[in-house]
């Protein structure tokens, strides 16, 4: 295995980014965008097709929220030692095995095997994607751009992604429908087609990943200076730089994990039938390159932190705008708002990662400072639902959904104000450096 902490820029698998031309750092930055696309969402079929899957797999909803509480806590245990990872084995080796391995634990996923074995396959995927794959795919995007860069690569890489999500949504979807209204299939038959257009995909593009980028070092101390991970991680929670890049991504993700709660919150309580909801998710869906390209540009071209702290106060007032929408407003007004809070939500998830430049932390331990971000940043993962739930119990009907709404909001503009923190730092730091240059 090639080790990105001992690989030095004069082997042909190593290239500084600064050394690559334009052409060559985009099209990696398209394969980087294509891989992460479609990893995650075989493993979240639930989003389009939870009551097809009940069905096919025989589960019950309580077991399908088993597996999925499983895999966010495998998630939550995984972070720190993915990042770790990240650091010593090269991202594109790492994100090459994360797709063999979630694509063929896909091909026994796609039998419909029983409760115990998806239990099974769900851990696994939280390996491949957790520990193998998320810190390699920000650590391998981070290296690629330049530090004006930083904003429209994580923008592309996100907004991109979300894009490749849509278009493979979009085909797997009308798959679903041709083969149980034209072919007259049942719908496990249709739900083993959607798996295997998922699969096939990831097993193309594990070997892709692996002959296709290469490995980055950027810096003179990835190569000089030995990896101590009690030292490293030490010196990652004194920074306060990097807290406030924590509180930035904890309260951009809130953000976004509230418009999970969309779906069933406009159907019960905004009057709107199955099929148009299920057509105003997938709108929200098509967001999300709108947002986070144009908040990428718009990050590099203006100011990173003041753009990331005004988009996530501007989604935060629209998520408690739509708390207080009548539901006697028309489908149009409440298309508006979700459509803002999507395109808001999405333009913050494209560039929070951004913020890791801000942070001052050398490429040697970037991926463990991503690792250690991620905990915090997507604990939500674990806590949210459960939260979520508590509060529909203690405030039944639509007042327990506006209060969570709420509350997230709330943690929006937390954000926001943590984001202009991070600018001021960054300010200092540079004005230090002048002064000693």
């Amino acid at each position: 295995m090639t080790s990105s902490s001992t690989t030095t820029p004069s082997t042909p698998s190593a290239t500084p980014a600064n050394e690559e031309s334009l052409t060559s750092r985009y099209i990696k930055l398209g394969i980087l965008v294509v891989i992460a696309g479609n990893i995650y969402p075989l493993i979240y079929l639930r989003q389009n097709f939870e009551q097809s899957m009940l069905e096919s797999f025989g589960l019950t909803a309580a077991q399908l929220g088993q597996n999925y509480s499983m895999l966010g806590i495998l998630y939550m245990l995984t972070y720190i030692p993915s990042g770790w990872l990240a650091d010593k084995v090269s991202p594109r080796i790492l994100m090459s095995f994360s797709l063999a391995g979630c694509g063929a634990l896909g091909v026994w996923y796609s039998t419909f095997p029983d409760f115990t074995s998806t239990q099974i396959i769900f851990a696994g995927w939280g390996v491949f994607a957790g520990l193998t794959f998320w810190s390699a795919m920000i650590k391998a995007t981070a290296l690629l751009a330049k530090p004006n860069e930083q904003g429209r690569f994580f923008g592309i890489l996100d907004g991109g992604r979300g894009l490749v999500e849509a278009i493979i949504a979009t085909i797997a979807v009308a798959m679903f429908g041709y083969y149980l209204s034209s072919t007259g299939g049942d719908t496990p038959t249709a739900m083993n087609r959607v798996i295997w257009l998922y699969v096939g995909l990831q097993l193309i593009l594990a070997p892709i990943a692996y002959f296709a980028l290469t490995d980055n070092v950027d810096d003179e101390e990835s190569t000089t200076q030995k990896y101590n991970v009690i030292r490293d991680l030490k010196t990652i929670l004194k920074k306060e730089e990097i807290w406030l890049c924590c509180i930035i991504v904890l309260t951009g993700y809130q953000l976004f994990f509230a418009t999970y709660s969309f779906s069933a919150y406009i159907q019960n309580h905004h009057g709107l039938g199955a099929v148009a909801v299920g057509w105003v998710t997938v709108a929200k869906l098509w967001m999300r390159p709108i947002g986070g390209i144009s908040a990428g540009f718009a990050a590099d071209f203006l100011d990173r932190e003041k753009v990331l702290g005004c988009l996530m106060l501007i989604a935060s007032l629209a998520l408690y705008g739509l708390t207080v929408l009548p539901t006697t407003a028309g489908q149009a007004s409440l298309l508006v708002v979700v459509m803002i809070i999507g395109v808001m939500t999405y333009a913050v998830r494209g560039i929070y990662w951004a913020t890791l430049e801000s942070s001052g932390i050398s490429n040697r331990i970037k991926g463990l400072a991503i690792g250690f971000i991620s905990l915090v940043g997507f604990s939500s993962d674990v806590y949210l639902p459960f939260f979520e739930a508590k509060l529909l119990a203690a405030f039944p009907g639509k007042t327990g959904s506006d209060y969570y709404f709420t509350i997230i909001a709330l943690m929006g503009v937390l954000g926001a104000l943590a984001a202009w923190r991070l600018k001021i730092l960054t300010l200092r730091r540079d004005a230090a450096k002048a002064e000693k240059a």
